[in-house]
């Protein structure tokens, strides 16, 4: 029997997918090109930054030299789906039972909605009336979550905004865009995009035209996934039945809380609690619900989704999203809150990890995530922080901290690790074991008694002999240098400086830098 025959029938589905979300929850001024920048590239980008060719994936330094006045905005996603929460209610008032894949993002099961408002194109258009007035918004109505997500992609290039998919039309549809449409869609990374690129893949229908049991064997669960996508197939129908109420993780308070961290910290429990009772059996949540209730009968339920399941850190961060949502809508809640709920409405057997051929997750890097998610539920969400890799050529700018609870533990390992290719002009290995938060005033002298000096073309004025930091010196055994570096030299923020590395008599070596003539300690290597 072939592979189309056994196949399930996808569910009916609408995607209210707002272009470019990270931006427009950024309160960016829409006439002005505006990015949202991630670990020091484009996630984001609005029309007018667009139309001058900046582009999502773009270097910062990049899109800046494309267009020297561009906006420039930090990815939060807790304030992308805090916005979101406007959108998510008119939608809900249409068609309740909603799930929210992803802050900008919306899938409905179509049925019932399009019964109710005349048809799938009536609903598509009536969405897109109502949201619009919040922010741009484009509709896909097609079968399958994944190809209703690609038909509104597609809605928000056309002037209608919307975009329905006959039914049994999705394969065709999909079939004849390019394959880079893969990169954003069911988690599919752009590495292996651009591997099927290479490989004389140009559509999804050529990649549809692969036997599935070959890419899963060479690609893995990854691959299947991509396979599925391109072929315009959903084997996962919307869940339409409450899930046995033993799955429920559930804690009724007392007396009414007022304060939210105090709610997310229970809702971590739970989190753990359901996420290890699911992993005891082989599963994985995929679609949750999350319902909270006011002591005034005020209620909050959402369903999320996310392809490849979720850990318990998953699970905390979108209860805090969703609460955070609530409570910053006026009237929406008047009273503390007196239960909180995890409902696990779809889940799925775990396929696990691909493991890598060389570079994997040590046992040190998991005892590490362990160790911080215990500290996360003992001193609070934004108490622990940790580093992540941003890049950049000087030590203070290649990571930067942020809330352990934004990030999942079972990613931390990667996260912290320098990708995204190299950085010209950064100083290789090994890194310093000390970076000042602020640069240390210091004075680097030669022989003479003088400053040393260092000239356009990088010409030093005499060697260094002493490093004088505060009423401290140090003879200098050794140096190299200088590498100089400029940066931004577009933009009122330039920057010019000279680098050294020193030795001093104790067998410590500093990395020292010289920038419009005065020198400051920038780091210690151990």
């Amino acid at each position: 029997m072939s592979t189309a025959s056994t196949r399930a029938v996808p569910t009916r589905m609408v995607a209210v997918w707002c272009p470019d979300w990270p931006v427009v929850a950024a309160h960016a001024d829409p006439e002005r090109p505006s990015v949202v920048l991630h670990a020091n590239r484009v996630v984001a980008a609005n029309p007018p930054a667009r139309e001058v060719g900046v582009q999502v994936g773009h270097r910062r330094r990049q899109a800046q030299s494309i267009c020297p006045e561009l906006d420039l905005f930090e990815h939060d996603p807790d304030r992308d789906a805090r916005e979101f929460e406007p959108v998510v209610r008119l939608v809900a008032d249409m068609a309740p039972r909603l799930e929210i894949v992803e802050p900008g993002l919306i899938a409905v099961a179509a049925r019932g909605p399009s019964r109710y408002f005349g048809g799938d194109r009536s609903l598509a258009d009536q969405l897109v009336e109502r949201v619009g007035p919040i922010a741009p918004v484009a509709v896909g109505i097609a079968d399958g979550r994944s190809a209703a997500t690609i038909a509104a992609r597609v809605a928000s290039r056309r002037a209608e905004r919307t975009v329905v998919v006959e039914p049994d039309a999705g394969p065709e549809f999909v079939a004849r865009l390019p394959v880079s449409w893969l990169a954003g869609l069911g988690e599919i990374t752009p590495d292996l995009v651009d591997l099927f690129v290479r490989m004389g893949l140009r559509t999804l229908g050529h990649v549809a035209e692969l036997d599935p049991g070959d890419v899963f064997a060479r690609f893995g669960d990854e691959g299947r996934r991509a396979h599925r996508v391109a072929s315009g197939a959903d084997d996962r129908a919307l869940a339409t039945t409450d899930p046995p109420p033993e799955w429920w993780a559930e804690h009724p308070f007392d007396d009414p809380i007022h304060q939210l961290d105090t709610v997310v910290f229970v809702a971590k429990r739970l989190a753990d609690q359901l996420a290890g009772g699911l992993a005891a059996d082989g599963r994985v949540c995929t679609r949750l619900v999350v319902v909270a209730e006011s002591e005034h009968g005020e209620r909050s339920e959402r369903a999320w989704y996310r392809d490849r399941g979720m850990s318990a850190t998953s699970m905390v961060e979108r209860v805090r999203w969703q609460l955070d949502g609530w409570v910053s809508q006026p009237g929406a809640i008047t009273g503390g809150i007196v239960l909180v709920r995890l409902i696990p409405d779809e889940v799925r057997s775990d396929d696990g990890v691909q493991s890598r051929l060389w570079g994997e997750r040590s046992q040190a890097d998991l005892d590490a995530g362990r160790a911080v998610a215990r500290l996360t539920g003992l001193a609070g969400d934004d108490q622990v922080r940790v580093p992540v890799w941003n890049g950049g050529r000087l030590p203070d700018e290649r990571y930067r901290w942020e809330p352990a609870s934004s990030i999942d533990v079972e990613e931390l390992a990667d996260r912290a690790r320098p990708s995204g290719g190299p950085w010209p002009g950064a100083l290789p290995a090994p890194s310093p074991t000390v970076v000042y938060a602020e640069p240390v005033e210091v004075v680097v002298a030669g022989a003479s008694g003088a400053p040393v000096r260092v000239s356009g073309r990088g010409d030093v004025s005499e060697a260094p002999a002493v490093l004088v930091a505060g009423h401290a010196r140090h003879a200098v055994r050794a140096w190299v240098g200088p590498w100089p570096v400029e940066q931004r030299w577009w933009s009122d923020r330039a920057r010019r400086l000279a680098r050294f590395q020193l030795v001093t008599e104790h067998g410590v070596a500093h990395l020292v830098a010289l920038e419009q003539q005065r020198w400051v300690l920038l780091a210690t290597y151990g």
